[in-house]
């Protein structure tokens, strides 16, 4: 087949294909064109979802009508003041938004600068149809109806309006984050959605994530070569079960980034659990020239020029805020809920009113306790998690202290607890070792056995000494001295397959955090265990003292506290 030019009508599709996957798509690139018309105030109408009408009226700078005319020809900017195409500052600069829209639509663009009357211009799917005066305020409004009609392929793969309006929703939700310092307003379907006021970027991202992100998120701001980071992230203790409110952005542009995931993922380890999401917002700000947004169709993604200074400004950012709140939990917070009472009497007479009375106050209570508890005879001391007064079904303390009562959960505790004395004593240089009195030979796999044969050089320095003997055999000398009485062959495998999951991709310094993880988890002590007042009382100093001791290396809490005011609630004194 011969090579030949195609149609103009077909290249504005291909290009409209390019930029406008569906309504969210072309919303997002007029509510761009708006911010970087210097809007500050934002108003948004859609209709199914977009499907039937996108709306878009902001009050910017506005367009002449000899600019609107150019606006709707493809390759034609206003924002890019030379051929440095690696400068650039705004959201979009190709100059195809407009133009690929109103190929697939029919488009009704009115525009007045200040001092001036409006304009109109209305293109139905490609075809210019009529311009005339317009009446409206200094700025631009965009109107976007029967997206899609005459091109049917594309159609036919959009989903559900409900769909439609969710992604038209977020790719909103990402640019009002992206800029706080201008209002925005969306109305779907003539309901009122989103009202939004300038404020801080912090107030912004709680109102549009998660209003418990005030209370229970931790704000960065660091700086590092010169790199910058701001936002805020959620505690470990408050995360999701999938990772739909993570928002990235990149010099005020949103993205979705891998390297920038991943690098969220990465401050996150042993802090939360492989199958829940931490909430985030966060804002880098990279010089120009160390960074290319045009990589992708969409500008969603970017290319640094040094991707690790990044990933370490984020890794290390993250961590460091998380280090210093490290004793917040977002489960400490807790609300009494009202408790109904029941019981129920049982019995092959009917005694008497007052013995009926007695009787249904004590049905129910066992003979011999379920849970130890230590007199209350010594005064409460001004401890964090206070004094230990007793264990519940041997696995949680509960302790009394000045302002409420905690409750802990002494595995996930003391897991976090085994962790970071395990990293203190690397970070030190030598990690306690206990060696066998005789080396016990455990049977794996055989890639079992080459994944841990291959990492042996970092489990020793661990305090955990292998060697190979055989195929399928792997030579125990000696164990962590914090794993007290280890199941060998059951940390063995658990380890094999973390690295396994692992892979090669991580850094050595992520592989060794991973593998002291699995490690603290088989080293600390279990529910179910009896525990002494003392060694109970010794646990909760040790977490008053210990680094991110609010959570276990899974994400959960290790401690919530019942205050007072809680307790008086339950019991209908306030």
């Amino acid at each position: 087949m011969s090579i030949r030019r195609l149609p103009s009508e077909l290249v504005d599709r291909i290009a409209a294909g390019e930029v406008v996957e569906r309504p969210a798509s072309a919303l997002k690139e007029l509510v761009e064109n708006a911010l970087d018309a210097g809007a500050k105030t934002i108003t948004i109408r859609l209709s199914g979802g977009g499907t039937g009408l996108i709306e878009v009226v902001d009050d910017g700078s506005g367009m002449s009508p000899d600019d609107m005319r150019l606006a709707l020809e493809r390759h034609a900017t206003s924002k890019l003041s030379g051929d440095s195409i690696e400068r650039v500052t705004s959201f979009g600069f190709r100059g195809e938004a407009l133009p690929s829209i109103a190929s697939v639509s029919r488009l009704t663009l009115e525009s007045r600068t200040s001092g001036a009357d409006g304009w109109r211009i209305e293109v139905d799917h490609g075809k210019r149809v009529g311009e005339g005066p317009a009446a409206l305020p200094p700025g631009t409004r965009v109107r976007v109806e029967q997206l899609f009609e005459k091109v049917p392929a594309r159609r036919k793969f959009l989903r559900s309006p409900r769909a439609e309006y969710a992604a038209s929703l977020d790719a909103v939700k990402r640019l009002a984050m992206a800029r706080s310092d201008v209002a925005f307003a969306v109305e779907h379907d003539g309901r009122k959605i989103l009202s939004l006021q300038p404020s801080s970027p912090q107030a912004r991202v709680a109102t549009l994530l998660a209003p418990e992100l005030d209370r229970h998120g931790v704000g960065i701001d660091c700086v590092r070569d010169g790199l910058g980071l701001t936002g805020v992230v959620s505690l470990p203790t408050l995360n999701r079960g999938v990772g739909d409110q993570q928002y990235l952005f990149v010099n005020s542009r949103p993205v979705k980034d891998r390297l920038l995931v991943g690098a969220l993922r990465a401050a996150y380890r042993d802090l939360i659990a492989r199958d829940r999401h931490p909430i985030a917002a966060l804002f880098l700000n990279v010089p120009l020239e160390e960074v290319d947004v045009n990589v992708h169709p969409a500008k969603t993604e970017v290319r640094f020029r040094d991707a690790a200074a990044v990933r370490g400004l984020i890794v290390g950012g993250i961590r460091s805020a998380l280090d210093m709140e490290s004793h917040r939990s977002a489960a400490h917070e807790q609300s009494a809920a009202p408790v109904v009472w029941t019981s129920s009497v049982s019995s092959p007479s009917t005694p008497p009113a007052g013995v009926r009375e007695e009787r249904a106050l004590f049905t129910g209570i066992r003979v011999d306790p379920s849970a130890r508890a230590e007199p209350a005879v010594e005064p409460v001391q001004s401890y964090p998690l206070g004094v230990a007064r007793g264990q519940v079904a041997s696995t949680y303390i509960v302790a009394e202290a000045d302002d409420g009562l905690v409750i802990v959960d002494q595995h996930a505790a003391h897991e976090r607890l085994v962790l970071e004395r395990l990293r203190a004593a690397r970070s030190g240089g030598s990690v306690p070792r206990q060696d066998l009195l005789i080396p016990e030979v455990v049977e794996l796999e055989e890639p079992d056995c080459d994944r841990l044969e291959g990492a042996s050089a970092e489990l020793a320095g661990l305090g955990l000494e292998l060697e190979r003997f055989g195929p399928t055999s792997i030579l125990v000398r000696s164990v962590p001295a914090a794993l007290r009485s280890p199941d060998v062959h059951k940390l063995l495998a658990d380890l094999a397959a973390e690295i396994a999951e692992l892979g090669s991709a991580m850094s050595l310094q992520e592989r060794l955090d991973h593998v002291e993880a699995t490690i603290a988890c088989h080293g600390s002590v279990r529910a179910g265990r009896v525990l002494s007042v003392a060694e109970m009382n010794a646990l909760l100093r040790e977490m008053e003292v210990t680094p991110r001791s609010g959570q276990c290396n899974h994400g959960r809490p290790t401690w919530v506290k019942l205050a007072h005011s809680d307790i008086e609630k339950l019991f209908g004194r306030r």
